[in-house]
């Protein structure tokens, strides 16, 4: 800050030094507003003690850095970093087989679910539509959904939201055999290693930071961070003693069969076929409170057979890996704020977890609600802040 002393002998020049200093304090509110507009940390006077807020992301995978991107880009405010224990390849979502096709939450009104996906579908399709679509790799990808028994609701909530549904014909079934109805529809894909990597990118180009660390309780935080969110999926656990949260497990396997270019689904979701970039997804498993990691060739053995029954040219594909992944479940998703209180401290914690198979469906819906949740914590802290 430049102080000015002016001295005088007179009104006139009491009047000068009144302007000079308006003028002054006016310069001073729009060098603050560039400072802000440029993640400066040593402005955003009046927010956190003339600083950023700071904000800690615990998880990273595609809650985790989704969650940490919207607030980086919506909240100029914000200091953001993702501290994680493991990022990509490492996380559980580079095992997820990546296609939009929401999961069912049970205790979760379907308006809410409805709109969770449609904002992640609008914006993995402007993804799809831009020059960042094969960095991300996120594309398009049509296919069908097949039924053994026709089910009570034949056009799901999802259906206006993904491209061209409808009900597949006669026709379109007779390569089905076993199967009395079924579902065509395009959706989108996305091929996670590649779309984290592309995440932790566009968080960095918003100034946010990564930093590996594994976070065994909130207090190791509040010391540093005026706001916490959680988005440490199966971790929290034990990290928010949520004790209703539960792992389902997941076995797939990536195989090499270039020729497949649309996707099954036995709507069962058991049995799953889905082309990628480079390898062709086949799955699955959906074994609840199963903590193995190790792959199970059982499983492996019965996860290919039942792909070769509904796609038979893949007995000619060849494995090229076999992976397994815990899908963090609850009967709801866990998107609320509460408050941890720590010493002296109150610091607002943001809960963003439990999506079970569904996170790749509906992250980025979530991440822009857990995002207006930091806001009003912002608010909260400052009555003043506007944002």
């Amino acid at each position: 800050m430049v102080i000015l002393i002016f001295r005088s002998r007179n009104k006139i020049g009491s009047l000068k030094l009144a302007s000079l200093r308006l003028k002054l304090l006016s310069t001073q509110s729009k060098v603050l507003s560039l400072l802000i507009s440029m993640r400066c940390p040593a402005a955003a006077e009046g927010i956190y003690g003339g600083r950023l807020c700071r904000v800690a992301v615990v998880g990273a995978g595609v809650i985790g850095l989704s969650t940490a991107v919207c607030i980086a880009e919506s909240i100029p405010s914000c200091a953001v970093t993702v501290l994680a224990e493991h990022f990509t390849p490492d996380t559980t979502s580079d095992v997820a087989a990546g296609i939009l096709l929401p999961h069912p939450f049970p205790e979760t009104p379907l308006h809410k679910q409805r709109c969770w996906f449609k904002d992640t579908f609008d914006h993995l399709l402007s993804i799809c539509n831009s020059t960042d679509a094969a960095e991300a790799g996120v594309f398009l990808l049509s296919g069908w959904q097949v039924f053994q028994e026709t089910p009570s609701t034949k056009d799901p909530y999802w259906s206006t939201v993904v491209l061209g549904f409808h009900m597949m014909t006669d026709a379109e079934l007779q390569r089905f055999p076993k199967y009395k109805f079924g579902q065509s529809f395009t959706t989108i894909k996305c091929e996670c290693s590649k779309y984290l990597l592309w995440l932790e990118k566009r968080l960095k180009n918003a100034g946010g930071q990564l930093h590996t660390e594994k976070i065994t309780g909130f207090e190791q935080l509040t010391s540093s961070y005026d706001i916490i969110v959680n988005c440490s999926g199966l971790g929290s656990r034990d990290l928010a003693d949520d004790q209703s949260l539960y792992p389902v497990r997941g076995q797939i396997l990536r195989v090499h069969a270039p020729w497949l270019k649309h996707f099954i689904r036995d709507g069962n979701g058991h049995t799953y076929i889905f082309p990628g970039i480079h390898s062709v997804t086949l799955g699955g498993t959906r074994q609840k409170h199963n903590w193995e990691m190790s792959v199970d060739e059982a499983d492996s053995s019965g996860i290919f057979e039942r792909c070769c029954e509904l796609e038979p040219s893949l007995k000619k594909s060849q494995v090229c890996s076999k992976l397994v992944g815990l899908r963090p479940t609850r009967n709801s998703l866990r998107l609320e704020r509460e408050f941890f209180v720590h010493g002296n401290r109150q610091v607002p914690i943001i809960h963003n977890y439990g999506h079970g198979g569904g996170g790749i469906s509906i992250h980025w819906g979530t991440a822009l609600e857990a995002t207006q949740l930091v806001k009003e914590s912002i608010n909260w802290r400052n009555p003043t802040s506007k944002l």
